[in-house]
C-alpha cells in the first residue's frame, strides 16, 4: 500500500508507537488523527506535531467509539486507514486477592475489545473507500506467554487470532489487513518492567520499529515481525517449552505467592 496522501486514524496516539506513527505519517504528507484518553497528552501531541488532529476517546468504552466514528467521518469523509495501537500492559500476580473482578479484565477491554469494536464501527465506511487498510498492533507476547503479564498476553493472542479471521473475511473487499507483531520497545508501556527481577530484554527503538512497519506495509506484508519478534515466532514453533521457561523467569518472585 502507499503511505502518502492517506487520512489515518491512530488510537493511543499520544505516546510510544502511536506518537511515532503520527509523526512519521505527517512527514509523508498524510492527514493524521489521533485519539487518547488524556486531554493533557492530546494537547501536548498537537502542540508538538503541526497539523495533527486530536480527539479525546477511550477505546474501552463502546459509546465513545460510536461517537468517535460519527464525529470523525463527518469531518474526515476520506478516512481510509485505521491503526489500532492503544493498549496497556500490567504485571499481575494472580495470587493477589485485592484485584477486583472488574479490574482483572481491564486490559481485555482496551487491548482486545477496543480494536474489535473500532473495526466493527469503521468497516462500513472503509468498504466504500477505493483503497483502505487496517493495522492491528499485537505483540511478540501473542506468540509466547509472559506469565507476569497474563492478561496482556491473552489479549494480544486474541487480537492476533481475530486479525487473521478479519483478513479472511475481508479478502473480497479493498481493505488490506496488517498485523504488527511488536517486540519489547522503549515506550511507556514497558516502564513498569524496567527493574523487574529476571527481566533482561533488549528494547527496540520505536523509530526503528516504525521503519520496519512502513517497509512491510509498502510491500503488502500482512504480518510484520520487527527485531526479536521474528525470533519469538520461530522459537515458539520449535521450542515453545524452552521459551515459556525463559519468560517465566521475569517476575518469578512476585508470582511465587
Amino acid at each position: 500500500m502507499k503511505l502518502k496522501n492517506n487520512t489515518i486514524l491512530i488510537t493511543g496516539g499520544t505516546s510510544g508507537f502511536g506518537l511515532e506513527f503520527a509523526k512519521r505519517l505527517l512527514e509523508l504528507g498524510n492527514t493524521v488523527i489521533v485519539t487518547g484518553r488524556d486531554p493533557i497528552k492530546l494537547a501536548s501531541a498537537k502542540k508538538n506535531l503541526a497539523g495533527l488532529h486530536i480527539f479525546q476517546s477511550d477505546v474501552s468504552n463502546p459509546e465513545e467509539i460510536a461517537n468517535l466514528y460519527k464525529t470523525v467521518i463527518a469531518q474526515f469523509p476520506k478516512l481510509n486507514v485505521l491503526i489500532n495501537n492503544a493498549g496497556q500492559m500490567r504485571k499481575i500476580s494472580l495470587h493477589d486477592s485485592s484485584i477486583g473482578l472488574l479490574d482483572i479484565t481491564r486490559e481485555i477491554e482496551t487491548n482486545l475489545m477496543g480494536p474489535i469494536r473500532m473495526v466493527q464501527a469503521f468497516i462500513p465506511h472503509l468498504k466504500q473507500i477505493p483503497s483502505a487498510a487496517i493495522l492491528n498492533v499485537t505483540s511478540g507476547l501473542a506468540l509466547v506467554p509472559f506469565p507476569i503479564s497474563p492478561i496482556y498476553g491473552a489479549t494480544k493472542s486474541g487480537l492476533r487470532s481475530y486479525t487473521k479471521s478479519l483478513r479472511v473475511q475481508l479478502k473480497n473487499t479493498r481493505i488490506k489487513v496488517f498485523e504488527l507483531i511488536a517486540p519489547a520497545a522503549k515506550t511507556p508501556l514497558n516502564d513498569e518492567f524496567r527493574n523487574l527481577d529476571g527481566y533482561n530484554v533488549k528494547q527496540m527503538n520505536p523509530v526503528e520499529l516504525v521503519d520496519i512497519a512502513f517497509n512491510g506495509m509498502e510491500k503488502d506484508k500482512y504480518e510484520i515481525y520487527p527485531g526479536v519478534a521474528r525470533v519469538l515466532y520461530f522459537m515458539s514453533r520449535i521450542a515453545p517449552g524452552f521459551m515459556l521457561r525463559t519468560l517465566s523467569k521475569a517476575g518469578s518472585k512476585e508470582m511465587a505467592g
